[in-house]
């Protein structure tokens, strides 16, 4: 299914919120190895079959944690759970140290770690977060995995700018810097690494049986298009069933954004940002000598966008290859595309530079 829907990498929860680990621990029996009657390790299986299809696999990490007494101090969240006693917070970094070093020992190369929950031990204001009120010990953490596997990359949901040691950087539920939801990250803590924006297929991170928001297969495609114009990767979410399986809707939205990869996969894999900003109407990518315009708004007649400081060489549609008409000058780029004939989801635009 990931395979088909024209994925690359696959991120999976290892440990969540609630402090059960989906792999064998060592240092803990709240696994899904001797907690549970299934008695399998899920990622061992998940990790050799990844490796097998050629998919990265990416292991989430949650840092907070509403089981363990040694989460102590408490953050903001899970503090009305009974018969959680006080513990070290020393003792819970020791834990954490010792649960990805299992990751990075036991399941081969992986692509990386992705880290939630540091948002839980910031202050509330109900406004912004404020001063973070213990010390995680990124130093320790980033450090040891980059030495147990140099290629991994490390990206954790904070919210903030970037740390030192963070290979690449993320956006929940957002496009880069826009902070719809309030509680995102401002475009001026946007860092240089590579980014990632992270969505759900409708509204929830989990199966939730009574969510009917599904997005449709032209939001889905117009997200992935716009996060590709702010050189983006996108992290798509499905949640899986209780029987394992994913929803049949969500299979069938992944299918076809995995076609119309297979048509258009050259317009977003391997690309940059392109020269101008995304917006509603359209987006650009580029790759080397060739910038890709995709025309969102089948109702626009002239892409209007800033001048393209280099010489063009030409303009087509790029499924008829048909040239059109333009002027790049200091007054701006203007292509008209009031003659083509535009699909309902994405027209796209071939420009070569010389």
């Amino acid at each position: 299914m990931v395979k088909d829907a024209g994925m690359k990498y696959i991120t999976i929860t290892s440990r969540h919120h609630d402090g059960f680990s989906m792999f064998d621990s060592k240092v803990t029996d709240y696994d899904i190895v001797d907690g549970t009657p299934y008695g399998k390790d899920v990622l061992k299986m998940l990790a050799e079959e990844c490796r097998e299809q050629g998919i990265k696999l990416f292991f989430y990490y949650s840092l907070l944690d509403w089981n363990r007494d040694d989460y102590f101090p408490r953050g903001r969240t899970g503090t009305g759970i009974a018969g959680r006693k006080e513990g070290k917070w020393e003792d819970y970094i020791a834990f954490m140290k010792a649960q990805l070093s299992e990751l990075l020992s036991n399941y081969g190369e992986i692509g990386g770690i992705w880290f939630d929950g540091h948002w839980d031990q910031k202050d509330w204001d109900g406004e912004k977060f404020g001063a973070v009120k213990v010390d995680w010990h990124y130093d320790e953490l980033y450090g040891m995995i980059h030495e147990m596997q140099p290629q991994a990359l490390i990206g954790n949901n904070h919210h903030i700018g970037v740390i030192a040691g963070e290979d690449f950087q993320m956006f929940e539920k957002d496009l880069p810097g826009n902070n719809t939801t309030g509680w995102g990250t401002p475009a001026d803590q946007i860092g240089s690494v590579p980014l990632e924006v992270c969505e759900t297929i409708n509204g929830s991170w989990g199966f939730n049986l009574q969510d009917r928001k599904h997005k449709s297969n032209k939001e889905l495609i117009h997200y992935l298009i716009k996060a590709a114009g702010y050189g983006s990767n996108m992290l798509l979410n499905v949640g899986p069933m209780p029987n394992g399986k994913i929803q049949p809707k969500h299979q069938a939205s992944l299918r076809v954004m995995g076609n119309w990869l297979k048509q258009n996969g050259e317009t977003i894999y391997g690309t940059r940002k392109g020269p101008t900003p995304p917006n509603d109407d359209f987006v650009s990518t580029q790759k080397g000598k060739i910038v890709y315009v995709h025309l969102l708004n089948k109702e626009v007649d002239v892409i209007h966008a800033d001048q393209v400081p280099v010489r063009i060489k030409g303009i087509y549609d790029m499924k008829t290859k048909t040239k059109l008409p333009y002027r790049n000058d200091s007054f701006g780029l203007a292509i008209d595309v009031s003659k083509l004939e535009k699909n309902d989801i994405d027209t796209i635009i071939q420009i070569e530079l010389r």
